[in-house]
């Protein structure tokens, strides 16, 4: 009987860790379209009024004036912002691809970290660009993840890519050395965060002093100057843009890199 009851016991608790599982599955798939489950989280996107068909990459036209940018190439390394986690995978990197013609690899895993402590950190993923390719410009995206998970902000001058600065300076001589192109970085739009603040106050310093382009979207106070309407249609969280927040609010100022 004693037996029985463990057996019965032991029952009950896979069931309920399992239940608990596919519970954090079904989250993760909805709300973050992540996991096995994140086609779940298209059927939210798409009842988005940011995400709505009129913003769709299929309704864009290419720009008379692109910049100068048509024909040319751009490298993106980033993580879930450049992916386009919330905007059902199309980000400023396929608009500008469309408005502007030009051709890109984008090299994007939401959640990941500048800091090289796992296998897909943006250091990681350098690999995965291939070393043959050319590219006439090189776009990186200051991690929101970075601050998030408080990671180590590190001091200028070593070269530990296990801290925010050295990951940053390892990118922009990697690819210095690999492509012989121009590197940029970009920020997040502003939020409340002062990790994420001191990361950007840090990338202005290492902007001016690695000779780097920074599209500083976050302590624009300009650019940051919308509606509340316009912030509910143009973003899908306080970090995640939709499509329209890509499409008309974040693609005019990345051009300009």
């Amino acid at each position: 009987m004693k037996l029985k009851g463990v057996v019965i016991l032991l029952s009950c608790l896979a069931g309920g860790l399992a239940i608990a599982s596919l519970g954090g599955l079904l989250f993760a798939g909805y709300r973050y379209s992540w996991g096995p489950l994140s086609s779940l989280g298209d059927i939210r996107q798409r009842n988005m009024e940011g995400n709505a068909e009129i913003y769709s990459l299929s309704n864009v036209e290419k720009l008379e004036d692109t910049k100068g940018l048509e024909g040319k190439k751009i490298g993106y390394l980033g993580s879930s912002v450049t992916y386009g986690a919330m905007s059902l995978r199309t980000s400023f990197v396929e608009y500008i691809a469309k408005r502007c013609a030009t051709d890109y690899v984008k090299e994007a895993v939401s959640g990941t970290t500048l800091v090289n402590d796992k296998r897909n950190s943006y250091v990681s993923r350098l690999a995965n660009f291939d070393p043959n390719d050319h590219f006439d410009l090189f776009l990186v995206q200051l991690s929101t993840n970075d601050a998030s998970q408080n990671k180590p902000l590190g001091e200028y001058g070593t070269d530990d890519t296990h801290t925010v600065i050295g990951a940053i300076c390892y990118i922009i001589d990697y690819v210095r050395e690999a492509y012989g192109c121009p590197v940029a970085f970009y920020s997040n739009a502003y939020y409340e965060s002062d990790k994420y603040a001191a990361m950007v106050e840090t990338m202005k310093d290492i902007s001016a002093k690695k000779s780097v382009a920074f599209i500083d979207m976050y302590s624009d106070t300009r650019f940051n100057d919308i509606s509340e309407e316009q912030r509910d249609l143009y973003m899908a969280d306080a970090i995640h843009p939709t499509m329209a927040g890509y499409l008309e609010w974040w693609t005019p100022i990345s051009k300009t890199a």
